[in-house]
Formats: structure tokens, sequence, C-alpha cells
């Protein structure tokens, strides 16, 4: 019996140092750690970025930073180059969409290992593998609304129609939003219960009937009831929104700045109300900003990097984040703080941030969102019905994914 209790105890803690991640030390000898961001140089974003490197130089003066910013087309570019070429930097901050082509092309590994991803709002998983460890989580489409004008936020669709109607007359519409984009399509095909892919992640799924009465609702929206734009891209939208004449608007996060400034307390934000046929949110795609490994960083450097992004993520510095730059935190425990709470814009980004998924990432992405994109607008502009559109966009974006390969 005494060795069988003793088994236990063993077994009970081999269990609990298994689900544990190895503690890193900070290595001793100088290093220097490159990293590469498109942050941009002209905002407060790039300064947060060195404040941060220069902040771990602080407490461990063996360890500094190269800080090199890069548009966000030219980091990917560029590191494909130089990772080809053995010249890989040691560390990116960077988006979402360069985890596709770059974890095809095998640049950059794996971060599970290193980090409880548990800690983190969902990041970038492909292959049953996670690819990225969140610094600010976000990027989603939320309702935003004239207090003037709106006392309430709707709370599903069907009260969005009705009061869309109502607030719609002379040159004042209830609703805009863009309706050439897909990314502004997203969360309405989640609400109807549609997927773009299977559940192997990259087979395309747009000829589905949630798909099919997504299209419809954005036809309904216009024909129907009425209660939008003749025609709707997103600086349209985001003028009429402006100028008083439109209630209500579905736009991302990166707008708040501009719009608290011009209405203040008369602002409000909300999660995109639930579809009424459904009972289900519109799920908008979530990002942000990630750090991602590149595949061949080992030894010392990687411990170093290690500890960087624990640091940069550390529940201080997601606050400062929050501060400076008024972005959501990626980790996890900073979402609930009495900072994001108290404040009531951030609160409903926040909640309508939590109705959404991750962003798919895979290279397939493109050839869904090209896909889409012209059919949408057909739609919209009443040329093609939303079964047709459905279909168009399945085959085109099956022929796309055929020159993948």
């Amino acid at each position: 019996m005494k060795t069988f209790r003793i088994f236990v105890i063993f077994t009970i803690l081999a269990l609990a140092f298994a689900g544990c991640k190895a503690k890193v030390e900070v290595p001793t000898e100088d290093l220097t750690i490159q990293l590469w961001t498109q942050e941009g140089e002209s905002d407060n974003a790039y300064q947060y970025v060195v404040s941060l490197t220069d902040a771990f130089t602080a407490l461990y003066p063996n360890i500094t930073f190269e800080v090199v910013q890069k548009d966000t087309e030219t980091l990917r570019e560029d590191f494909q180059t130089a990772s080809l070429a053995g010249a890989a930097p040691d560390l990116l901050w960077t988006v979402s969409d360069h985890a596709g082509p770059f974890t095809t092309a095998g640049l950059i590994q794996p971060v599970q290992d290193y980090f409880d991803m548990d800690l983190y709002v969902p990041s970038v998983v492909m292959n049953d593998q996670t690819w990225a460890v969140p610094i600010s989580s976000g990027n989603h489409l939320m309702l935003i609304y004239n207090k003037d004008l709106v006392a309430e936020p709707p709370a599903d669709t069907d009260a969005l129609i009705a009061m869309g109607q109502e607030l719609t007359h002379d040159d004042q519409y209830g609703l805009v939003f863009n309706a050439t984009e897909p990314f502004f399509l997203a969360p309405w095909w989640g609400g109807f219960g549609a997927s773009v892919f299977a559940a192997d992640g990259v087979t395309p799924t747009l000829n589905t009937e949630a798909m099919i009465n997504t299209m419809q609702f954005l036809y309904d929206l216009k024909f129907t009831y009425q209660i939008t734009p003749e025609s709707m891209d997103y600086d349209t939208a985001d003028t009429l929104f402006k100028e008083g004449k439109a209630a209500m608007l579905i736009n991302g996060d990166w707008s708040l700045g501009a719009y608290q400034e011009l209405f203040g307390e008369k602002l409000g934000v909300a999660p995109i109300p639930m579809v009424t046929a459904t009972g289900t949110y519109p799920a908008a795609y979530t990002s942000g900003k990630y750090f991602m490994l590149p595949k061949d960083l080992e030894g010392d450097k990687l411990n170093a990097v290690i500890k960087f992004v624990e640091f940069a993520t550390s529940e201080e510095n997601q606050l400062n984040q929050l501060a400076t730059l008024s972005r959501l935190p990626g980790l996890k425990s900073v979402l609930s703080d009495e900072a994001i709470s108290s404040d009531p814009i951030l609160a409903g980004s926040s909640l309508a941030m939590s109705y959404g998924v991750p962003m798919p990432t895979v290279v397939e992405m493109r050839c869904v969102w090209d896909a889409i994109k012209p059919e949408q607008t057909l739609v919209f502009a009443g040329s093609e019905t939303p079964a047709d559109a459905a279909a168009a966009m399945q085959a085109a974006a099956e022929a796309c994914i055929l020159q993948l390969e």
C-alpha cells in the first residue's frame, strides 16, 4: 500500500511538471537581438516597441536590440528572402496574415512548447500547432452608433431592421458599412452559421444554404428594408456617420479614436446584433499583432527572445500598451481589468470581440477573399441572386486554390 501511494505521488508530480513550460534562464553573455516590426515609424506604436526593448535592456544590460521597421508587405518579402539566405532576424512583431505564407515555406517555428498559450487569447493555429504569441488583440468589427439618434443599440437583427427603418429618412440612413469588402460581410456569415472552410481548414465551403442566407440578408438590407444608401464603400460609410447622416455604422476598432474625438460621450459601441433567425451573434474575424519566431532561432538567442516575449506580454506591459495605444491585450487576464470594464468604449469593443473568431491565416484564404468580393458587389447592386453568387464564389475559390498547388 505504501509503495502504491508513493507511485501515485510520483505520477501526480510527473503530470504536474509535464503541464508546465520549462523555466528559461536569461543568458548572461552579450547578445544583440534583431527585431523586425511593421509598426509604423510615424505613430506611437513604433515608439512603444522601442520603449519595450529599452526597458528590457535596462533590466538585462547584456541584451540589446536592433529594431528594424518595415511596412507590412516589405517585411513579408524581406523575411522570406533573408530566411532563404540564412540571415533571418531573431524575432518578428507582425500581423497574423504573415503566418500562412511563413508556415507554408517553413520559415517560422511553433511556439506552444515555449509559452503557456492558455494565458492568451486564441492565436494562430494551423496543423494543430500554434505559430504566434499575441501581443494585442482586436482588428474586429462592431456596431458603432450615434447616441443622439440611438438611445440603446439593437439586440438582434429584427430590432436592427425596425430601428433602421425608423431612422432612414431624407438624407439620413439607419445603417452604413463597407458593402464592397468581404471582411465586412464575414461577421454576418458567421451569424448565419456559414464557414468559408471545411473541417480541414483549407477546402472552401461557400456554396451553402447558410452563405446564401447571408447574401440574401445583404440584399434585403438595401432592397427589402431600404435602410442603407444606394452604394456603400468604406469612405462613404465613414463620412455619412461622421456627418451625422447615419445612425449606426459597422466598423473596426481601428476607427474608434477618430470617432471618440468627434463624438465624445455621444459615441456608443456594441456587438453586432444577434441574427434573429439563428439565435447566433455575428462572428467578426479577429486578429491583432503577434510575435513569431524564425525556424532557426535556438540556444541563448532563443532563450533571450522567450524572456523578452514574456516581458512584453506581462500584465504590467499589457496594461501599459492599453493605456498607450488603446489596443485590447493579447493576455486574457487583462481583458477583465477595470481599465477596460470601466471604459464604455473599450468595454463595448471587448464584448464585441468576445463573439469573434480568429481570422484564417492559411494561404487559401486569399482565394476566398478574391472569390467573394465580386459576387458580394453584384448582389448588393441587385445584379445577381444570392444562390448564383454562392455558386460562383465556390467555383472561383476552387479554381484559385488549384493554381496554388
